[in-house]
């Protein structure tokens, strides 16, 4: 049997679960469209290459799965790889497909040839391009394999059209399993228990850092167990997935947001970092936001991140489901109550911090009745996506002191903005039977606003929310603070009706300035069959500005 190249890749993604492929059409990309509609899989075309990618990667970071999104050659690569640097910041398996000229590659200037791969590269765990249809197969396993082992990341493969409409025997070959299917079997060796426990046991103040690998490695109820036989409270640095799903008083919120935080990394005698990294959002792990004397234990699955920014004092090269099972069983350690009182302590500190955002200046409408008002719908059959800077920072101040749910997702670590409205396609796509609650700033709303005329044509409802204050909000105020009322330059614009747009494009609008009618608003919205965008103008202000100024 003689398949095309396309046949053959296509084939070979429907194998590996591939349901859809997030795309705009152009150079290079019929022989996969023809492939994709004889297989039956789900193409949803956009607007723009960059709501392809970011598609893709929230797919990938709400799921744990590989997202694909394939675009045409040239600028619209390029616009392309905004999604895909998300997804390397964030660690999460994309699969970026890039089309190409026949004849890409011999360097004699085909329809927009440049170096694609090069391009790419430096924010893929792995670029290749495609010369030889015999090697298509193979490539793309390697691909698939590298995005889903360790920690996971964007992949990339330019695949020339005359690779794709080359004809090929169908494989012979036996088909080995995805590589999603095999275990991870990391060792975890009985003396670095026994030391991670001495190391628990001498502390007074230890701290779990949970990041995004414990998402990914679904470690989440094994660190909760050896959280609450440990007495050991956790925290999540902002932008990592979050992993505990009900309320918790052992989870006390995010660090590292804009808004501060009580002083816990300042007093932490031992630090449990469990698939985070080290970056600005935990003060590089470094004086003065954390003691030189301070103990660091590491868990990682990819040993690439073991000596990312610090160099640890006890590593594991395992999953952390794997360590924290262990040393919760350990026997004597469940029994340990020196770290009661510091949990309480810490508790207390992140009561106080929180309560400075309870009594906020009436006058207004801000960030904090937007919270308020859509508290009561965050329950688990909803997927809450959070695309803003001022009101991201509202909703993880008020939203996030007692879980960070695994079905809420935010722009990752990179900080982007404007992902949101491909963002909640894709949590539709990946979970149809959701309702899908979107909370945007109205400067990140209008990246990818087009993209709402997608939603309709591709029958994927949502409910969106749209803060809008007329202001890149945090840049406002971080010059307010730092320059005066005269430094506040270029970070400010004028009305937008979302509302409008919206209608404008088949979508339902409606336009709320009470935030007591926002709650039902919502739960009307679910029930349409079209997105629904509700324009709600707020103040200007994020938290820093309107709460209280005490941080204890």
């Amino acid at each position: 049997m003689r398949l095309t190249g396309a046949d053959l890749l296509i084939s070979e993604l429907k194998r590996q679960g591939v349901t859809f492929i997030s795309t705009l059409c152009g150079n290079g990309l019929n022989p996969l469209y023809l492939s994709c509609q004889k297989a039956g899989i789900r193409l949803i075309d956009t607007h723009n290459e960059q709501a392809a990618a970011y598609m893709a990667d929230a797919y990938a970071r709400l799921t744990g799965r590989i997202g694909v999104c394939a675009v045409s050659s040239g600028v619209a690569h390029v616009n392309a790889l905004t999604g895909v640097a998300n997804a390397f910041f964030d660690g999460s398996p994309l699969l970026l497909i890039t089309g190409a000229s026949a004849g890409y590659g011999a360097d004699r200037g085909v329809f927009q040839e440049f170096d694609q791969v090069a391009l790419a590269e430096p924010i893929c765990k792995y670029a290749k391009c495609v010369n030889r249809v015999s090697d298509l197969l193979f490539l793309t396993r390697q691909a698939f394999a590298k995005a889903l082992c360790g920690r996971p990341g964007p992949v990339h493969l330019t695949i020339p059209a005359d690779v794709l409409e080359a004809e090929v025997d169908a494989p012979s070959e036996t088909v080995k399993d995805s590589i999603s299917d095999i275990p991870s079997t990391g060792i975890v060796e009985p003396e670095l228990i026994s030391e991670a426990v001495r190391a628990i046991e001498r502390s007074r103040h230890p701290l779990i850092i949970a990041g995004s690998g414990v998402f990914y490695t679904k470690s989440q109820d094994a660190m909760i167990r050896f959280s609450e036989a440990t007495a050991i409270p956790i925290v999540t640095p902002i932008w990592d997935r979050g992993v505990v799903d009900k309320p918790h008083t052992h989870f006390l919120g995010v660090i590292g947001a804009e808004s501060g935080e009580p002083e816990l990394l300042e007093d932490a005698d031992l630090i449990i970092l469990a698939g985070a990294r080290v970056d600005c959002r935990v003060g590089y792990l470094m004086p003065p936001k954390v003691s030189e004397k301070t103990y660091i234990i590491r868990i990682e699955s990819d040993p690439g991140e073991m000596n990312q920014g610090i160099e640890p004092d006890l590593c594991f090269l395992s999953t952390p489901a794997q360590v924290f099972n262990l040393l919760a069983k350990t026997k004597g350690l469940e029994k340990k109550t020196q770290h009661n009182q510091w949990l309480k302590e810490a508790q207390e500190r992140w009561r106080l911090f929180y309560s400075r955002w309870n009594e906020v200046d009436q006058s207004t409408i801000n960030g904090w009745h937007i919270a308020q008002a859509i508290q009561p719908l965050l329950e688990e059959d909803i997927v809450f996506l959070i695309d803003g800077g001022n009101i991201g920072q509202w909703t993880h101040m008020l939203l996030a002191n007692n879980r960070y749910p695994t079905y809420w997702l935010t722009c990752g670590a990179s900080a982007v903005v404007g992902w949101g409205i491909p963002g909640a396609m894709a949590a539709k796509l990946a979970y149809p039977e959701r309702r899908v609650l979107l909370l945007s700033g109205d400067g990140s709303f209008g990246f990818t606003t087009t993209e709402l005329e997608s939603a309709v044509r591709q029958n994927l409802p949502f409910v969106a929310v749209v803060a809008n204050d007329k202001t890149w909000g945090i840049a406002a105020s971080v010059q307010m603070r730092r320059y005066g009322q005269e430094g506040v330059i270029a970070s400010s614009f004028g009305s937008i009706r979302f509302d409008k747009i919206a209608e404008a494009v088949g979508a339902q609008g409606a336009r709320i300035e009470d935030p007591n009618e926002l709650l039902e608003a919502i739960e009307e919205g679910f029930s349409a069959n079209s997105p629904v965008v509700i324009d709600i103008p707020i103040d200007t202000r994020p938290p820093f500005d309107i709460g209280r100024v005490d941080n204890r």
